[in-house]
């Protein structure tokens, strides 16, 4: 099984705004978190070949997050190859990009190559939830 899934949110704020917020270690550790966990910690090479590790501190425990960036298109596209436990420790695909729509940008996470349902439906939660604190973290700036 090779399955996609794909979260998209439109946030008040500029492409180039949402698109660093993904390559700074700081920001991402504390937007790249579900709702009601403790900020993450981060590690970021902002290179192509270069890797990156997120560990999520959920009250259900700490899950490691990492990957390798593979397109970095500053800021209309982000790429990187994303594994944890959730994809059997196997890299599937994630695919970020940032759309302008007026004054603010959609943001789409295409998920690609996740090993089967169950990754499938983790992953569909979390990048949810996770976008949508994103977007409500930026848009309480514009506001």
């Amino acid at each position: 099984m090779t399955a996609v899934l794909t979260v998209r949110r439109r946030i008040a704020a500029s492409a180039d705004r949402l698109f660093d917020a993904w390559l700074d270690p700081r920001a991402l550790a504390v937007w790249m978190r579900r709702d009601g966990s403790a900020e993450s910690a981060a590690t970021v090479d902002p290179r192509v070949g270069g890797a990156f590790t997120i560990t999520m501190n959920d009250p259900q425990g700490a899950f490691v997050h990492g990957g390798t960036y593979t397109v970095i298109d500053r800021p209309h596209r982000l790429e990187f190859t994303w594994r944890s436990d959730a994809t059997h420790q196997t890299d599937s695909v994630v695919r970020v990009s940032f759309e302008p729509d007026g004054d603010a940008t959609v943001v789409e996470v295409r998920h690609e190559r996740l090993p089967d349902a169950l990754a499938v439906e983790l992953h569909t939660g979390g990048w949810t939830e996770i976008l949508s604190g994103f977007a409500r973290r930026y848009d309480e700036e514009a506001a």
